[in-house]
C-alpha cells in the first residue's frame, strides 16, 4: 500500500520546531509493510491542506494519513478542509479512534478525528500530538487495507 503523510502545522511548517508526528507516523507504516510514497508539512491552512490531499491521491498514495488540527483551537482546520473535498465520510473510524482515546484521556472528547475518501484515497485525520497519532492509527488499522481496495475500486468479497 502507498501512503502519503500529512502534518497540519503553523508552527512546523514555519520551522519553528521539529516535525515529530510525521516521523512517528512514517515509523508505524514502514513497520506494516506500507511504503511511504510522499511527505508533507503545510500550515493550517484549508486551501493548503485540500491541495496536499488532491496531489498525493494524484500521485497513487491509496492511504493518507494527516496528524494536526484536528482540535478545536482557531486554527484547527482539518476536518473542515477534508470534508470541503471528501466524496464519502466514514464516520465509524472518528468514533472509535474517540471511544479508545477515552480510556487513555477525557480530553479525547474534544478531538475531531475523522476518515473520508477523498478521489480514491481513503483519508485519516490524526490528532497532532504523536502518541495521540500513532495511538488512534492502532485503533483503525486492521480496517485500513479493505478501506483502502474500496476507495481504488478493488472488487472486494463483502
Amino acid at each position: 500500500m502507498q501512503v502519503g503523510i500529512i502534518t497540519i502545522s503553523d508552527r512546523a511548517s514555519a520551522g519553528e520546531y521539529t516535525d515529530l508526528g510525521g516521523p512517528a507516523l512514517k515509523d508505524v507504516a514502514q513497520k506494516a509493510g506500507w511504503q511511504v510514497l510522499a511527505e508533507a508539512i503545510v500550515p493550517d491552512d484549508a486551501t493548503r491542506i485540500q491541495e496536499t490531499i488532491r496531489s498525493f491521491s494524484q500521485q497513487g498514495c491509496g492511504l493518507i494519513l494527516t496528524t494536526g488540527g484536528t482540535g478545536i483551537g482557531p486554527r484547527d482546520v482539518t476536518p473542515e478542509a477534508i470534508r470541503a473535498i471528501m466524496r464519502v465520510e466514514l464516520p465509524g473510524f472518528g468514533e472509535v479512534m474517540r471511544a479508545e482515546s477515552m480510556k487513555i484521556t477525557p480530553n479525547a472528547i474534544l478531538s475531531r478525528n475523522l476518515a473520508a475518501v477523498v478521489d480514491s484515497s481513503l483519508v485519516i485525520a490524526l490528532p497532532g500530538k504523536p502518541s495521540g497519532a500513532v495511538e488512534c492509527l492502532s485503533f483503525v488499522q486492521g480496517a485500513i487495507p479493505h478501506g483502502v481496495a474500496v476507495a481504488q475500486g478493488t472488487p472486494t468479497s463483502c
